[in-house]
């Protein structure tokens, strides 16, 4: 029985997760070193909350979840491994402030809803 040998220039599919190891936070940079011996920078700007903090909170960090991830407890920030390879800047949260109503307008099609269909009005006889 003859048996087939792999072809060449085929690979396997292999599955790895970033771990990471430890991080540096600098005044410009996050930068999350991998158990792997990645190394992986994004700008300190994608984390708002990293941005406004002191450098004794930005460097008071713990891994979670086996170093999928880093969470800051002083700031309450966290920042995962993939989202660093993958993700986008985190947006800071705008300012709500509190809209009064306008006046209503009224519509050129009196008698009518949204749906364009006419309103039902019960009939007295």
């Amino acid at each position: 029985m003859k048996r087939k040998s792999p072809q060449r220039g085929m690979s396997a599919a292999v599955s790895v997760e970033s771990r990471i190891d430890h991080v540096d936070v600098t005044d410009e940079t996050i930068t999350a070193h991998l158990t792997d011996g990645r190394v992986i920078s994004v700008p300190l700007a994608w984390s708002w909350r990293l941005s406004d903090a002191a450098p004794e909170q930005r460097a008071n960090w713990q891994l979670i979840g086996n170093g999928r991830g880093v969470h800051w407890p002083d700031v309450d920030e966290d920042i995962g491994a993939d989202g660093m390879l993958h993700g986008v800047p985190a947006k800071r949260p705008g300012i709500v402030g509190i809209s009064k109503p306008g006046p209503r307008k009224h519509s050129s099609r009196a008698g009518t809803s949204r749906t364009g269909r006419g309103r039902r009005t019960a009939r007295r006889n």
